[in-house]
C-alpha cells in the first residue's frame, strides 16, 4: 500500500509540477490534488524537497543502473537528456527553485558515472596515472555537467539532439589525446 501511495504523491507531484512553478505548490494542494490526507503526505515524507529529493534520486539512480555501460559519451549524454526533455518543464520548475540544489547534486552523481563507465572502456590497455586518470575523468565531468546545466540555463532548446551530435563530433578523439599525452609520462 505504501509503494502505490507513494507513487500517486509522485506523480500528482510531477503533474503539478508540469503544470506551475514549485514555489506555487503547497502540500495542501498536493494532498488535494492526490485524494489523500496531509498526514499521510507526511508519513511519506517530511516536505516538499524530501520529495523532490526522493524523485531525483530515484531518477538517478534509474539511469545509473540502466546503463551499467557506455560505449560513447553520447549515449551517456543522451540517457540524462532524454529523461529532462520528456520531463521539461518539471525539472526547470525545480532547477530555478530554491531545491535547485538537490537537482544539481544528483545530476553531478550521473555525470561522474557516465565519465567513469565510458572512462573505463575509453582508456582500457592505457597506461596512465592515477593523478592524470583523476584530472582526465574531472574534465569530463565538468564538460558533461556544464552542458547539462548550460541547456537547463537556456531552457533545454528543442534541437539538443543536434547539438549533441555536433559536441560530441567535435570533442572524438579528445581523449585519446589526453592519454596520449599522459601514457608517455607513465
Amino acid at each position: 500500500m505504501a509503494n502505490f501511495t507513494q507513487k500517486a504523491i509522485k506523480e500528482t507531484f510531477l503533474t503539478l509540477l508540469d503544470e506551475k512553478p514549485l514555489s506555487q505548490i503547497s502540500v495542501k494542494m498536493l494532498v488535494e490534488a492526490c485524494g489523500i490526507n496531509r498526514n499521510t503526505f507526511y508519513y511519506h515524507y517530511a516536505d516538499i524537497p524530501a520529495l523532490i529529493e526522493e524523485i531525483v534520486t530515484g531518477e538517478a539512480e534509474r539511469i545509473i543502473a540502466q546503463y551499467p555501460t557506455i560505449d560513447t559519451l553520447r549515449d551517456g549524454l543522451s540517457a540524462v537528456l532524454e529523461f529532462a526533455s520528456a520531463n521539461r518543464r518539471s525539472l526547470q520548475h525545480i532547477y530555478n527553485s530554491v531545491n535547485r540544489d538537490i537537482f544539481e547534486r544528483y545530476l553531478w552523481k550521473v555525470c561522474d558515472h557516465i565519465v567513469e563507465t565510458y572512462g573505463v572502456k575509453a582508456l582500457k590497455g592505457i597506461k596512465i596515472g592515477p593523478l592524470d586518470r583523476e584530472i582526465m575523468k574531472r574534465f569530463y565531468k565538468c564538460e558533461c555537467f556544464g552542458l547539462a546545466i548550460e541547456w537547463m540555463d537556456g531552457g533545454l532548446p528543442e534541437n539538443f539532439n543536434l547539438q549533441l551530435d555536433r559536441f560530441c563530433e567535435l570533442q572524438t578523439g579528445v581523449i585519446e589525446e589526453m592519454a596520449k599525452r599522459a601514457e608517455k609520462r607513465v
